[in-house]
């Protein structure tokens, strides 16, 4: 059984993550899951995946997959309350199953602080950090 819980999954702050992508880290070295669904729209994370909660049954391996060479991956939702962690918890459980401990250890696995409420409340205007920003959903409060 493994020893990955939400509380063993470290957070990165919306300005380490806002860094790394002003450093235009390469995609081998970033990965961005956004598990956002119908909230989505209004505006998201620049090279960040869309890949709705409702759908990761059907794209966990596809994602194990994509993402096994990547160094960091970072999961958020709105709020990174619910959604954003328990996908990140998954996806981590389900890479180590797949590669084992030895390899699940050369990849590290964020939650974004704040999902993408806090993230757009500071970055949402940028447009080199987030696209398709639409202020008036967001001036609406979420």
């Amino acid at each position: 059984m493994s020893t990955i819980s939400i509380a063993t999954l470290p957070r990165m702050s919306r300005d380490t993550l806002a860094a790394l992508l002003s450093a235009e880290t390469p995609a081998n070295k970033l990965g961005i899951i956004d598990v956002r669904d119908s909230d989505h729209v209004g505006g998201h994370i620049h090279s960040s995946n869309w890949v709705p909660s409702s759908s990761l049954d059907v794209r966990m391996p596809e994602l194990i997959r994509t993402l096994k060479d990547t160094e960091k991956v970072v999961f958020h939702c709105a709020l990174s309350q619910q959604r954003g962690p328990s996908a990140a918890l998954r996806y981590a459980r389900e890479r180590e199953q797949a590669y084992g401990p030895e390899e699940f250890k050369k990849q590290e696995i964020f939650i974004l602080e704040g999902g993408f409420v806090k993230w757009q409340e500071k970055y949402g205007l940028d447009k080199k950090l987030t696209e398709a920003f639409a202020a008036d959903i967001w001036q609406e409060g979420y």
